[in-house]
């Protein structure tokens, strides 16, 4: 496949209305502001999007909104997470009747596999759909790890591009590149905020960021910057998103993002529950970090 993943793509919050039903207004509105910040890619349905609280009614319109609002600007990756092969794949064919570029797909939840079970997981899933696949490695959130040898296997498949590291251990990235760096048709995405300038010098093609929902020209200009050899501007700019990442541990996550949305004007709703709002004192705290990265 000649699929390259680049840039900074937006794991998007999944924006809604007063009574928590999806919100299209609200997520046009939020597709202008990450475009005006340069973003070059949007997934809905990340974990970032609480994927798990939305039906697949709503992947779709996010979708076609997506595709409508971005035309030619974004290259738009649907997440299609599900324990079982066959429920992603029923995702996939949604994702590629809507006209979606990629697929993210995360390891599946609850069941722990071994790394056969989880090659075999994506190889049927690569089987079912013809878009390219990101494998998608949160062991934070899923307890499930894709190793690197299991990566360099998976990657000799012709549709699985990219590999999505979130995992947040640098040895990780490394060793998955490492074991790639001879093909030119499989990529590593840094996934987690706080390390995009260390996954770019390691060679990631970009990167899948949070807190980009808040500060996309931020999360950009790590990106740019570093791609123009601007190393000391890409690396304040790494500073000052990761100040914002390390924010979002105050709370269950991604609340910390749709408040910090709703206090730079960017209304996106409340979190599903059970997550709550954030409290006064950690809304202050979180006001404060926006001040001090220069967003309020």
């Amino acid at each position: 496949m000649n699929f390259v993943p680049r840039g900074i793509v937006l794991p998007v919050v999944t924006p809604t209305d007063e009574q928590g039903a999806f919100s299209e207004a609200r997520y046009r509105s939020l597709l202008r502001f990450w475009m005006e910040g340069g973003v070059h890619g949007v997934f809905p349905f990340g974990t970032t999007g609480e994927f798990y609280a939305f039906g697949d009614d709503v992947l779709r319109r996010m979708i076609d909104i997506s595709l409508e609002v971005g035309q030619d600007r974004l290259t738009v990756y649907a997440g299609a997470n599900h324990i079982t092969p066959k429920g992603v794949i029923k995702l996939a064919r949604l994702a590629e009747d809507a006209g979606a570029h990629a697929l993210s797909v995360l390891t599946p939840m609850f069941v722990s596999q071994t790394q056969e079970e989880l090659y075999q997981y994506y190889k049927t899933i690569s089987e079912g759909t013809r878009l390219p696949i990101v494998i998608y490695d949160n062991k934070g959130k899923t307890n499930v790890h894709v190793m690197p040898e299991t990566v360099a296997r998976l990657a000799e498949l012709e549709n699985i591009v990219a590999l999505k590291d979130s995992t947040g251990d640098m040895t990780n990235t490394e060793e998955c590149i490492r074991l790639t760096r001879h093909r030119d048709d499989f990529h590593v995405l840094m996934g987690r905020d706080t390390t995009i300038y260390a996954g770019l010098h390691y060679g990631c093609t970009g990167a899948i960021t949070s807190c980009g929902n808040i500060a996309p020209r931020l999360a950009v200009d790590i990106y740019e910057k570093f791609q123009a050899g601007d190393m000391a501007g890409a690396l304040d700019a790494q500073f000052r998103l990761s100040r914002l990442r390390i924010a979002t541990n105050m709370a269950t996550f991604p609340v910390v993002i749709k408040e910090g949305l709703r206090l730079i004007g960017q209304e996106a709703g409340d979190c599903q529950a059970p997550i709550l709002p954030l409290n006064e004192g950690q809304r202050g705290k979180l006001a404060e970090v926006l001040r001090e990265i220069q967003l309020l």
